[in-house]
């Protein structure tokens, strides 16, 4: 309950303005969350930047740090710097509910909000989705835009251009496509 505690913000208390908020993310805080499989371990600050107004708080989370991943393929772990920032709107209302991604309900009688989740999915959004070390990244930029196949007939395998494209694509099929394509006639 304690590490729940530090990630409220008794907006009860304040009055109508800005105010700034400060939580430093460790290994503890992933540790907290039972599908933390994307990130265990970072050194993360996070600064909510809140303005409260008559009928409404609107809260600006600025993300900075590293979180460490392992790379998809070489599995080595690395430090992946991080850097985002999101927007949340509290509207007072009735009754407390999500309305949407960026919209949550609060009644005027909510003593605090606890902002541990949403810092949780903010790091885990703002993670790459393909994880590559920093070693790879340079060949991974490279490689897009190579992966096009190019097919030549026996005779012309000897003299082709390696970036020479054949005359008629359309003839060109991969012999792999040919076998899935009398599987789906057989239906």
């Amino acid at each position: 309950m304690k590490f729940w505690r530090a990630f409220d913000i008794e907006i009860i208390k304040l009055n109508e303005g800005k105010h700034e908020f400060t939580f430093n993310i460790d290994d503890d805080f992933f540790s907290h969350f039972k599908d933390n499989e994307m990130a265990e371990k970072g050194d993360i600050t996070v600064t909510v930047l809140l303005n409260k107004q008559a009928n409404v708080l609107e809260a600006i989370y600025k993300i900075e740090g590293t979180v460490e991943l392992t790379c998809d393929r070489s599995l080595e772990k690395f430090d992946q710097i991080l850097e985002t920032e999101q927007k949340i709107i509290y509207k007072y209302g009735p009754e407390e509910q999500e309305i949407n991604e960026e919209i949550f309900m609060i009644t005027r009688d909510t003593p605090s909000i606890n902002v541990a989740q949403l810092i949780y999915e903010f790091i885990i959004l703002a993670l790459p989705a393909k994880k590559l070390h920093p070693d790879f990244r340079d060949e991974e930029d490279e490689m897009d835009g190579e992966g096009e196949f190019v097919y030549w007939s026996d005779e012309e395998e000897g003299d082709a251009d390696e970036t020479a494209q054949p005359e008629n694509t359309d003839d060109l099929v991969d012999p792999r496509w040919e076998a899935l394509k009398s599987i789906k006639k057989k239906d």
